[in-house]
Formats: structure tokens, sequence, C-alpha cells
């Protein structure tokens, strides 16, 4: 609600596919909505009206334990890593394994922090990792679970520009080799420019523009 209690509508229509393996960046201004967007779009949120499908199932319809088994289709990369300030680089990539029943969790956490470039620091805490280790890991996390889509909201926004686009290379060589859907929220124009789509959005309304 606003200072008048009318109703503040963040996004307003919006009408959006994408479709199974494509990369997708979605744009804006600060306060636009982006990351509201990418909330409703990966089940962490719920509108007031309309639906979101995932693999074309609506997110509304599912009881809670659906929810959280659609949420298990999804990964994420965050602009603040996100990690777990108490767990090693290994456990932070563990425990989402293990919580989804994965056999053999510990060697495919391990594996992945190998591909990211972090085989060395298996048992380093995040304070004792850089902004851009911390976010290899973040990645290993997210793609270690064989997501169907990866939302990434400003994955590069804590970093340094050098270690920004090694990390942006790494998302999207994984992202290929995976045939992961891709959904990245930025304000960077040329970062946009590597997805295949791209999206405006102004005044709770979305754009596609070529």
């Amino acid at each position: 609600m606003d200072a008048d209690n009318q109703e503040l509508h963040i996004l307003n229509g919006v009408d959006l596919q994408i479709n199974a393996g494509e990369s997708a960046a979605i744009l804006g201004s600060s306060g636009a909505g982006k990351s509201t967007l990418l909330g409703l779009l990966a089940g962490l949120d719920q509108s007031s009206s309309g639906e979101v499908y995932l693999n074309q199932h609506g997110l509304s319809t599912l009881t809670e334990e659906e929810r959280a088994e659609a949420r298990q289709q999804v990964g994420f990369v965050f602009q603040s890593f996100q990690l777990l300030d108490h767990l090693t680089a290994l456990e932070n990539v563990m425990l989402p394994l293990e919580l989804a029943g994965e056999k053999d969790y510990s060697l495919k956490a391990t594996q992945w922090l190998e591909k990211v470039g972090l085989g060395h620091r298996l048992k380093h805490y995040p304070r004792q990792l850089s902004g851009g280790e911390q976010q290899r890991v973040a990645i290993a996390r997210a793609f270690a679970g064989n997501p169907l889509v990866l939302f990434a909201d400003e994955p590069t926004g804590n970093l340094d520009s050098v270690t920004g686009q090694s990390i942006i290379e790494l998302i999207f060589s994984l992202n290929q080799d995976q045939g992961t859907t891709l959904v990245l929220v930025t304000h960077d124009e040329v970062l946009a420019k590597r997805c295949q789509r791209r999206f405006y959005l102004h005044q709770g309304k979305l754009e596609e523009r070529m």
C-alpha cells in the first residue's frame, strides 16, 4: 500500500514466455521491479493476480510440498552470494544436494567446485574467500542440482569489472554445457546482449526489444 492506502502495482500486465534452453535478460532502472519479477518467476514470491508456469505447471495451484519440489528445478545466483558463513565452500554446495536426497552429494559437490576452479578451496569458509571465489561457490551450488532454469540477479553487482567478466564467462559457459534456461536480471546493456532475448521493464510493464 502507498501513503494514501491505494494499492501499489509494481508489475502490471506482464506477459512473458521463455522457452527451454533460451537465455533472456531483464533490464530496467533501479526500482523498476526486476528483482520482484525474478522472485515471481522463480516461485519465491506469489503475485496478487495472474499465473506463473514452470515446466507447464502453474505454481499457484501447487501445494507447499509441490512448490518445494518445483523450486528444486531452478537454481539461483544472487548479487550478495547468499552463502552460509558457518559452512565451508564444500558444505555450502553439499547442503542443498543432501536436502534434495541426492546420492553421492559430497562427490558431486566436489566435482562442481573443481569445475568452477575451486578444487583447492573446498575447506575454506566464505570469509576466507574473495568475492569472485564466493560467487563461484554460489554458481557451483546453483548448477550442482541440474536445474531446468538458472535465475541470476545482478550476479556481478558486488564484483570488480575484471572479476565480474570472468564470472559472466563462467555462467554462460556452464549454461551452454548444461543446456539450462538462463534468466538474467541486469542493468548492463553489454551483458544483456550476450543473451538471445532482451526484455525491458519500465513503470511495471515489460517490453521485448531486439
